[in-house]
């Protein structure tokens, strides 16, 4: 079902004349051959310089564990949880207009 059978390709290639035309075709099949090279060539370009920037960076620092005691949590000296304000007494709205 999935694979590709002869005359797959022969219905594409009459498909491509019939939209193109003959004379297209050899331009068409160039300059993709073209943009793929230029492709082909950014993205090695680009794979070189991640290789470079990686090997003159400095190396990393593996994390070693610590030596000595574990200190406790930093406590500040004198420091209070603020006041909360004396909560008001709930008061039902519709037993307030009842009262008036």
């Amino acid at each position: 079902m999935g694979a590709l059978k002869p005359w797959h390709i022969i219905v594409l290639v009459v498909v491509l004349i019939l939209l193109f035309g003959a004379k297209r075709l050899p331009d068409a099949a160039r300059s993709l051959g073209r943009s793929l090279r230029i492709i082909k060539a950014e993205t090695k370009g680009l794979v070189d310089d991640d290789n470079n920037v990686a090997e003159k960076a400095e190396p990393q620092h593996s994390r070693t564990p610590l030596q000595g005691e574990v200190q406790q949590p930093y406590q500040q000296q004198g420091y209070q949880q603020p006041q909360q304000p004396p909560a008001q007494p709930y008061v039902d709205p519709v037993q307030r207009t009842n009262d008036r």
